[in-house]
């Protein structure tokens, strides 16, 4: 029996051994398996964002003023019947530019040339009765020389005379307001312009000063618009235009797509709208080619002044968020931070900086959106541009606007 139990014993030793080898060997695989595994879900980190970049450069950028302005004519006449009668023609077609002095149209002048020749003919009855009285005068100053007649004889024929050269004054001035009221009948151009739409036709009565009159005229050239500056900008405006400069206006269609005209400021009201903290200025356009129309609404800019070797940025790479206004400056270890700026104008294209940036430095322009203080980026390949593009062109910018190109930016990324 001890021989069978100890090679009974011998055998379970050596399952035991194969047993506990075969676990070792499961146990480093798995932890191969692990390791191998937890390695490849490991990152070395974020990759760099691939942005685009501009340069900050130097140049010139226009200060200028945007306001919504109307076209508003030199003189707008309502001509208006100046004593009543008949219609008897028009002599305009509707919309025709007339000259000042055009005929325009007829009132029926045969009452008034009536009223003429009643009071030529009433004049020459009062000059002949002058003449018996001067006449008369004359005879009785000889007796009152002589002694010959009463004294009140003599001073009632003096007042009998004045009364007969105050009634031929009355006479004349009948026959001139008679003629005054022919040359009313024969209505005329006051001013040279356009005409309306025809008011009246031939054949109505019209009374003196009845509405809506004969016509309208309204001067086309040269035109004027009106527009208003908010009170904070009229101490530059001011500043210019005492010390004698000529600031440009620019007209531009309702929707910015068109330039209208130029010309120059040349008058501002002389006082504040209280309700809008704004005050009017006025411009003064040629308008040869008559493209300003009166009443039209227009969008203008005031050129205030320029702004010479300003800091520039073009306007996607200035940014809004928590801190402010800042732009991501590129830094020389291919990394980015954020960097407040205080703006100053802008075209549109172009935004100046007052202060925060120099020439040369370099800022992200595009890729923004996925950027943090003090991440990494890779610059992408500059694109081809046109070539003659001026970084400042005011007249290529379109209307221009104060901080037209600010940007909200995230605010986890503004504040990071």
């Amino acid at each position: 029996m001890s021989a069978d139990t100890s090679t009974t014993t011998g055998h379970v030793r050596k399952r035991r051994g194969w047993l506990i080898a075969a676990i070792i060997v499961i146990v480093l695989i798995v932890l191969m398996v692990v390791h191998i595994l937890t390695g490849a879900k490991t990152k070395p980190g974020n990759p760099p964002q691939v942005v685009s970049v501009a340069t900050v450069s130097l140049g010139d950028m226009p200060v200028i003023l945007n306001a919504l302005g109307t076209v508003t004519p030199v003189a707008t006449i309502n001509v208006l019947p100046q004593l009543s009668g008949y219609l008897t023609a028009v002599g305009y077609q509707e919309g025709q530019d007339v000259s000042k002095g055009q005929f325009l149209a007829q009132i029926d002048p045969r009452q008034f040339e009536i009223n003429k020749q009643q009071a030529e003919a009433q004049l020459a009855k009062d000059m002949a009765s002058l003449a018996q009285s001067r006449s008369d005068l004359a005879r009785y100053t000889q007796l009152h020389e002589q002694h010959s007649i009463a004294e009140q004889t003599y001073t009632g024929q003096q007042f009998l005379v004045q009364q007969n050269e105050a009634a031929v004054k009355v006479d004349k001035a009948n026959i001139a307001q008679a003629e005054l009221n022919i040359e009313y009948c024969h209505i005329t151009a006051p001013v040279a312009g356009r005409v309306g739409l025809r008011l009246v036709d031939p054949g109505n009565f019209v009374t003196q000063s009845s509405s809506p009159g004969i016509v309208t005229i309204t001067t086309m050239k040269p035109t004027t618009v009106q527009f208003t500056v908010p009170q904070n900008s009229l101490n530059q405006v001011l500043q210019r235009v005492n010390a004698g400069a000529k600031l440009p206006v620019t007209v531009y269609n309702s929707n910015n797509t068109k330039q209208l005209g130029t010309g120059t400021l040349f008058a501002l009201s002389n006082q504040m709208a209280t309700s809008t903290g704004t005050v009017t200025l006025r411009a003064t356009f040629p308008n040869d080619d008559e493209v300003l129309f009166p009443n039209e609404f227009v969008n203008t800019q005031l050129l205030v002044d320029t702004m010479h070797n300003a800091v520039l940025v073009p306007t996607p790479a200035v940014l809004s968020g928590a801190p402010g206004d800042f732009v991501y400056l590129v830094n020389a270890d291919q990394s980015v931070s954020v960097h407040k700026v205080t703006l100053g104008p802008s075209d549109g294209r172009h935004t100046a900086i007052l202060a925060g940036l120099a020439a040369g430095q370099q800022v992200v322009t595009d890729g923004t959106d996925r950027l943090s203080d003090g991440a990494k980026i890779k610059i992408a390949a500059a694109k081809p541009t046109a070539a003659g593009a001026a970084p400042a062109a005011a007249s290529s910018a379109g209307p221009a606007q104060h901080d037209s190109g600010k940007r909200a930016h995230g605010a986890n990324s503004a504040s990071s």
